[in-house]
């Protein structure tokens, strides 16, 4: 059978459970149409008016049918979607997985508290408290058993992507986001997070949503994020661009950016700004680029 999805979702750079409901559609193909807002706004109450009974997000409908948890979600997903092998399938392997992500739903409460998810900064100066530091090494813990266990066939948890790593891929953010410890284990896994295309893609329409959401920035010192480091484009006011429609939406060019001395052109300023932010995140770019 096949379902109509709609998603809603907030603020790029901060929603961290945003995030975990994206990347169960993204990472794995489902197709959906997204409604966005930013936290804490009139248009953020006005969307979620349109998924009642949700109060937070991220919150899904499916003809209509509205689903309200992040993981009540994943469930819903990988029973509708089975051949996308949502969890593991081996039985150890999707038990441990199941287990691993009802504590990431419900625990980790001074990780959450004191490191909210913020993907435009990175705090080589941060101090995290024993609490944190604790939770910390929880996740160690979990990631080491996981990858150890059952993560020989590939960098995730459980070797190929699964619900697991969407529900930690904001857990990874936030260690490279205030430096906290890594082992190997962890430095390895946040790496494969920050690397993977799609969450290069959401981290780069965060920067082209071009907002700063107040009281998440804190007053320290920043370092390069650690992740992959993105090609060298800037925006340009004007053309001529090397494509006449945008690698998107098909249609006519009327923002432009440079990289390279090449000019490209976009269907609208979000198009381009996404673009400038990780041209290498995007396929449909590096097609007229040359470089796939």
């Amino acid at each position: 059978m096949t379902y109509s999805y709609e998603l809603a979702v907030a603020d790029k750079m901060y929603s961290s459970w945003s995030l975990r409901g994206w990347l169960l559609f993204e990472a794995f193909g489902i197709p959906y149409k997204q409604h966005t807002a930013f936290m804490r706004s009139d248009a953020f109450h006005e969307m979620l008016s349109h998924f009642k009974p949700a109060r937070l997000v991220p919150a899904m409908k499916f003809d209509n049918h509205v689903v309200t948890d992040s993981l009540a979600m994943a469930e819903t997903l990988a029973e509708q979607n089975p051949s996308l092998n949502m969890w593991p399938t081996d039985p150890g392997a999707r038990a441990m997985a199941r287990s691993v992500v009802a504590e990431m739903h419900s625990g980790f409460g001074p990780l959450r508290g004191d490191c909210p998810m913020n993907l435009r900064h990175s705090y080589p100066d941060f101090k995290p408290s024993g609490a944190v530091l604790a939770d910390v090494d929880r996740l160690t813990e979990l990631w080491t058993l996981c990858r150890e266990t059952y993560g020989a066939d590939g960098p995730w948890l459980f070797g190929a992507y699964s619900i697991a790593d969407a529900f930690y891929a904001p857990a990874a953010t936030r260690l490279a986001t205030y430096h906290l410890p890594q082992n190997g284990v962890a430095a390895d896994y946040m790496a494969a997070h920050l690397a993977e295309p799609t969450f290069r893609r959401w981290r780069a329409m965060a920067f082209a949503q071009n907002y700063v959401q107040p009281g998440y920035d804190l007053d320290l010192e920043t370092a390069s994020w650690p992740g992959p480091k993105p090609l060298d484009a800037k925006p340009v006011e004007t053309g001529p661009s090397e494509n006449e429609n945008c690698p998107y939406s098909g249609k006519p060019v009327t923002h432009f950016l440079e990289l390279n001395s090449r000019t490209f052109g976009f269907c609208n300023a979000f198009c381009r700004d996404k673009t400038v932010a990780d041209p290498e995140a995007w396929p449909a770019f590096m097609e007229i680029y040359g470089l796939m």
